[in-house]
């Protein structure tokens, strides 16, 4: 990325706690210009096989593809008249503080808002496709033979010019020969765009652009032709907060007496940084997906940034969000900050699109009826889905980026324990959950590493062993587990600590790696130590193909041991100005990061499942960060940390926007921290677990694909599940409710194997032209296709508003009182310990998890 500034806040300890929103380019509004008298009024030409775009020259000309089989259905379309490529040149200035990042642009230098379509071309082969217009003999980016691979010819082109209207060259920023007296510049560009077949149900799309070409020319009147008379009728208008444009008299200005024309050559190094790709939308569509995003499911009227980093601490609730922004810069976070975003998104109008690589890009879905997605690179290469429902969508999604393997069943046969305190409070907090007869898949010990004391409290040594002083007898309690069939999972990250201070040590992995030349540099070289939380760690250079077997021979040393499942944490907190082995942008390498990291340890399970065949307990991890590809190589995630709290943005309630928005995007395998994570005693704020609010997250993961507790960041704040005799109860109680439809889990977990379907999904995945359903976010979910929950999500709560939607046969049944509801909504009574429950009456799956209820006596036999 062209001219970028990096801003570094990690040691501002005072803030403001209101920062304003980013600047970036505005909306960009131009015209375009049918500018070749060959161009037919209308046409008809195929896109490989099974697509087709339609042109019309009517109103300014538009285009739009569909499907043979639909032609009355759009899946892509253009606005009449307006352009649809457009690029600019800018600035870029990045802060950074602690993982949490904001992309903001600082000056535009060239601005090429204008389009022609100068030609459309059908390409029957490969060879033609590099002829085409010249392209690469312009300045255009080159295509390699994996843009080839997947194309089914023909494939269709549609090239012509992008330029700016004139203005003054004292506003121009690069330098001036004094030979140039000219007042007015103007800049323009090739441009080429591709459509081409990928399979019967998607196609690909590039935009190429060439060199910026820069005129300048003297402001006596000359004489205009074409294009440049008509856009001298263009009244003159502000755009944003970067320009004001005189009143525009062409792109190329034709020679004549009165008048003379020189090209003023940009800098080598001059390109475009931002291409905006514009096409039209329908007033009440509705945008979902976006990967895991926290606080909305219909993005219509917002502007989506697509970047991994660090959700924040509140994100926007208040007034926790205040407080973090006070004392540590941007920690607050908003409505858009996610650990796993995903540049893909489904309407209601069942349309889809993708982009492909990891630019930043930005989804500006503001106005009503047009998208403009900005993405900051100088070329664009996506996806355009083509299904009649949702799930046929997440299908073909899915298919091209990838999809997670089953889980063994050890994961999703009970609770997952999350605790801490060593191995003594194993042994004691055991021996308390055999008494509650709670059903355990495994014992999660984060703090395996052991603990140090610093200004923010307890954390952990990230040096990846065992620290035999706080889990003395580790093999001997791993053994004694899995005797039980129970399973012993950890923890590990990417980065690594100096240990110099630890007092048993056995490895010093940072130390290991630095004398390996693994971990992440600086600009200038050295070794980058990252700044997180109170300390500041070493972070694995993923690209160095050193890093992969030696941190794989970490991985084999736990499993060796008798570990069989890790959180596999963070990934998301590359810094931008890093220097890597492979030497790629490191903004763009930002967003594979997290891809990079889940594949290490994917890799390893898979080794190891090929060089254990007979064994059924196959290692698992599960990661926070993400992004497209994601599910391709994680086996499970977790959606972070969350605020002990109720509130929308980053609390209970934000957990289950970000299980739907997710599994609308891929993610099909995830699940929350039991209670939330993060926790806060300011001396005037603090948010700390309550017990009903602790009692209300055990029933909503109940229903969810993994059962897990986890202590938080204060456990001492927080109530826990073994706090009381009431908490183990409802531990022990809603365990067996997660274990009732275990034999139902299966088949949604085969099922997102083999389909990409969430586990627990969004009402609109089945019922998507309800527009109830379509404006629902937290209120209520699906488990499958059989099982309605309505959570309790607000404190003192005990009953629930239930929507049954429309067009459904049969009805759905309370498991609790066996009432019968129908196309209607309810006011249902839901005290704790019985939370909002519905299955399909007469179901097998109903009447299976119905019986399971009754015989771990959760149901009594009359249910």
């Amino acid at each position: 990325m062209a001219s970028l500034k990096i801003t570094k806040k990690h040691h501002r300890h005072l803030n403001n706690p209101f920062p304003s929103p980013p600047k970036s380019l505005p909306f960009l509004l131009g015209s375009l210009f049918l500018d070749s008298p060959a161009l037919p009024s209308t046409g008809i030409y195929p896109i490989g096989q099974d697509f087709q775009l339609a042109w019309s020259s009517k109103n300014g000309g538009c285009f739009s593809i569909s499907h043979r089989s639909q032609p009355e259905k759009t899946i892509w379309s253009t606005v009449p008249g307006q352009a649809f490529v457009s690029a600019a040149m800018a600035e870029t200035e990045v802060e950074e503080s602690r993982g949490s990042f904001l992309v903001k642009d600082r000056k535009v230098h060239l601005l090429c808002d204008h389009q022609t379509v100068e030609d459309i071309s059908l390409i029957d082969n490969p060879d033609s496709l590099f002829e085409v217009d010249e392209c690469f003999s312009s300045g255009c980016s080159e295509l390699h033979q994996d843009d080839l691979r997947d194309m089914k010819f023909p494939v269709l082109s549609i090239s012509g010019r992008i330029f700016s209207k004139k203005k003054r060259l004292r506003d121009y920023p690069f330098p001036r020969s004094g030979r140039f007296q000219t007042k007015e510049t103007s800049t323009s560009a090739r441009y080429w765009v591709f459509f081409d077949q990928k399979s019967s149900r998607d196609i690909g799309f590039q935009v190429k652009l060439g060199a910026p070409d820069f005129h300048i020319t003297k402001s006596s009147p000359g004489k205009y032709r074409g294009i440049r008379a008509k856009l001298g009728r263009i009244r003159k208008k502000k755009l944003g907060w970067f320009w004001f444009f005189p009143r525009p008299k062409g792109i190329i200005a034709v020679a004549s007496p009165e008048e003379e024309t020189a090209e003023m050559k940009l800098p080598e190094s001059a390109e475009f940084n931002r291409v905006c790709f514009t096409y039209s939308s329908e007033e009440n569509e509705r945008f979902y997906g976006f990967g895991e995003q926290f606080s909305h499911m219909d993005f219509k009227g917002k502007r989506v940034p697509i970047f991994v980093q660090e959700q924040g601490i509140g994100r926007g609730d208040q007034p926790i969000t205040f407080a973090a922004n006070l004392v540590s810069h941007r920690a607050g976070g908003d409505w858009s900050t996610t650990y796993a975003p995903s540049p893909f998104y489904m309407t209601s109008r069942m349309r889809s699109l993708y982009l492909e690589g990891y630019n930043y890009s930005i989804f500006d879905l503001t106005r009503q009826d047009r998208v403009q997605i900005q993405i900051y690179g100088n070329s664009v290469q996506g996806r355009l889905l083509h299904g009649n429902s949702p799930t046929e969508l997440i299908k073909q999604f899915t298919e091209n980026i990838g999809r997670p393997p089953e889980l063994p069943e050890w994961i999703i046969s009970g609770a997952v324990v999350g605790m801490q305190g060593g191995t003594d409070m194993v042994y004691n907090v055991w021996d308390e959950l055999k008494a509650y007869d709670v059903p355990i898949s495994a014992f999660w010990l984060q703090d395996w590493v052991g603990q140090r004391e610093t200004f923010i409290g307890s954390q952990l040594w990230w040096n990846w062993e065992v620290d035999t002083r706080r889990y003395w007898g580790w093999r001997k309690l791993i053994q004694d587990l899995d005797a039980q069939h129970i399973k012993m999972m950890t923890y590990c990250n990417p980065c690594l600590a100096p240990v110099d201070g630890k007092p048993n040590k056995r490895r010093m992995l940072f130390e290991e790696a630095k004398s390996l030349g693994i971990l992440v540099k600086d600009k200038n070289g050295e070794l980058y130590m990252v700044p997180n939380t109170a300390f500041d760690v070493g972070m694995l250079d993923l690209t160095h193909p050193d890093t992969t077997s030696w941190f794989k021979r970490i991985l084999q040393e736990m499993v060796d041991e008798g570990v069989r499942g890790w959180m596999a944490d963070f990934g998301e907190g590359l810094p931008v100005d890093a220097t890597l082995y492979s030497g790629e942008d490191p903004i763009t390498a930002h967003n594979r990061y997290p891809e990079l990291w889940a594949r290490i340890n994917r890799e390893f399970v898979d080794e190891w499942k090929s060089n254990h065949r007979e064994e059924e307990d196959e290692p698992v991890f599960f990661v926070r960060a993400g992004f497209r590809d994601s599910p391709k190589w994680a086996m499970l995630f977790w959606e972070g940390d969350q605020m002990v709290s109720w509130q929308t943005n980053d609390g209970i309630k934000s957990a289950v926007v970000g299980l739907l928005s997710s599994g609308l995007s891929g993610y099909a395998l995830n699940h929350s921290d039991i209670g939330g994570y993060c926790a806060v005693s300011f001396p005037l704020i603090k948010y700390h677990r309550s017990e009903e609010l602790l009692l209300r997250w055990m029933e909503l993961n109940s229903l969810t694909t993994v059962f897990r507790t986890h202590e938080g960041n204060k456990p001492s704040c927080n109530s826990q599940f073994y706090s009381n005799n009431r908490t183990l109860s409802h531990f022990a109680r809603f365990a067996k409710v997660y274990s009732a439809w275990k034999f139902y889990r299966i088949q949604l977990i085969k099922e997102a194997a083999q389909k990409g379907l969430p586990v627990c999904r969004h009402m609109f995945l089945h019922y998507p032209d309800d527009e109830n359903v379509q404006g629902f976010t937290y209120q209520q979910f699906l488990v499958g296709t059989e099982i309605l929950v309505v959570p309790v999500l607000d404190k003192g709560k005990n009953n629930v508003k239930a929507y049954f939607p429309k067009g459904e046969t049969c009805s759905w049944k309370h498991i609790w009182t066996g009432n019968l509801y129908r196309n209607q909504e309810a006011r249902v009574e839901a005290p704790i310990g019985y939370p909002a429950v519905f299955v399909k009456d007469g179901s097998t799956v109903g009447e299976t998890f119905l019986k399971n209820l009754r015989d771990l006596k959760i149901l009594s036999k009359r249910s």
